[in-house]
């Protein structure tokens, strides 16, 4: 199906494998611009790749123990690492320092399981801990601390009935907004909190599902992937929450999955999943203590199995979507990060039109007038024609205005939880550059 797509620029999956890089990584993430890739390894360290040049161009020391998770801010200055050895630890990569020193160390009192930033805040960050509890840090001025994320107890039909006792958070995810925490638990349902008021507005039960091991939302988050113990990944379209008030009724639903996806030959397990940039393709990395295979389903067809990627005889651990183009970074139980690409045959024929291939070189006529600058009093009475043209000035129009008033609504931007999170902005601009160092091979 993908043969026959005439854009070139339209998403696709990858086929084959572009590069591997040797870091000692037990998992790999690409940052929002795709140029760097960071790794976290075993030993406490975490590396960052070039992907221009293929190359390391940071390592971080600043954990004893091994690193279980990694996440970029959203312009890429700031990079997240946790650690079993009960640290979170905020990295600037601004810095000139060489190697980086930490910018900012928040301290738990148990095994750090994973950590990340709010979409639009890193000094907001979404923590979980191994013992099963998930907080929201704030490190602003005003609402600096820890909040716990307490699970609602469920309302008990029978008077005298002893409240059961809660769950376990296994896995916590901000969705693409920053509105919202979902959380997997041990019994197969997902919470769902408000970031801003750290309320649980719902709970959505997955029936037949067991313990919720991962969770990833496509780059819009209207489409929600969760990955259970019973082996089976099973995709929901992301419901609509309203703004928490005082007093509003906790959401109970059951949640169908739209699509189910599982190994129907092998029954195995997953390790991670990833979304592509336009939603249009889910990657499934497989738990095989054989092989590293990537499975890749069509969202749009249905959801059907496309293309199964054999990356060789080392296990995969962990497997990440490029946020823009058809690549995926897949890791190994060896600490070798495989860059996935998608190779496409060079069509001479359509850089220009009238542009034919041809076994040998053959002499070209120029025409006469064919490089011939056009004439300058044309080009004068052009500018001044464009110079005549008005120019509004005074605002948009109705359409344009009710087109931009929807895309922030479908954004959030003016609502209460997003003016909450953009209180006291980080200064993680765009402008920012990082310093490339490469260490010498001597």
């Amino acid at each position: 199906m993908n043969g026959t797509l005439s854009n070139p620029f339209n998403i696709t999956y990858p086929t084959a494998v572009q590069t591997s890089l040797v870091s000692g990584a037990s998992f790999a993430k690409f940052d929002p611009s795709g140029r760097f890739v960071a790794g976290g390894r075993p030993d406490g360290g975490a590396m960052i790749w070039d992907l221009n040049t293929k190359a390391p161009i940071r390592w971080l020391d600043g954990h004893v123990k091994g690193v279980t998770s990694v996440d970029w801010s959203r312009n890429s200055r700031y990079l997240l690492t946790s650690s079993k050895d009960w640290n979170v630890i905020i990295w600037d990569m601004a810095t000139d320092w060489d190697p980086p020193l930490p910018s900012s160390t928040v301290r738990f009192d148990s095994p750090v399981l994973s950590a990340s930033f709010h979409p639009k805040n890193s000094k907001i960050l979404l923590v979980l801990l191994s013992l099963g509890e998930a907080y929201i840090v704030d490190l602003r001025r005003e609402y600096k601390g820890r909040y716990e994320l307490v699970e609602a107890q469920e309302e008990s039909d029978e008077e005298g009935q002893v409240n059961k006792p809660r769950s376990v958070m296994t896995v916590a995810r901000f969705d693409p907004t920053g509105k919202h925490v979902f959380v997997g638990t041990t019994v197969g349902s997902i919470l769902v909190f408000n970031t801003r008021t750290k309320t649980m507005v719902a709970r959505h039960k997955l029936p037949g599902a067991g313990i919720i091991k991962g969770l990833e939302f496509s780059k819009d988050g209207r489409r929600l992937v969760a990955n259970s113990s019973d082996r089976i990944l099973r995709q929901f379209n992301v419901p609509t929450y309203p703004n928490p008030t005082a007093g509003e009724e906790l959401t109970e639903q059951e949640l169908e999955p739209t699509y189910r996806f599982n190994d129907p030959i092998n029954r195995n397990p997953w390790h991670a999943m990833s979304y592509s940039p336009d939603g249009e393709w889910l990657a499934g990395g497989a738990a095989d203590n054989a092989t590293h295979k990537i499975y890749i389903w069509d969202i749009t067809n249905e959801g059907q199995f496309a293309s199964t990627l054999d990356g060789g005889p080392e296990p995969l651990l962990h497997v990440h979507w490029h946020p823009h183009k058809p690549s995926i970074a897949s890791t190994t139980n060896h600490g070798n990060i495989l860059i996935w690409h998608c190779p496409t045959p060079e069509r001479w024929g359509a850089f220009a039109g009238g542009f034919e291939e041809v076994d040998e070189n053959v002499e070209y006529e120029e025409r006469e007038d064919e490089f011939d600058i056009e004439d300058e009093d044309v080009l004068v009475q052009r500018k001044m024609k464009e110079e005549e043209e008005e120019v509004n000035i005074e605002g948009i129009d109705g359409t344009a205005q009710a087109t931009v008033e929807h895309a922030r609504a479908q954004s959030g931007d003016y609502d209460d939880d997003a003016a909450w999170a953009l209180e006291e902005p980080d200064d993680d601009s765009r402008d920012w550059r990082m310093r490339i160092v490469i260490e010498d091979e001597e």
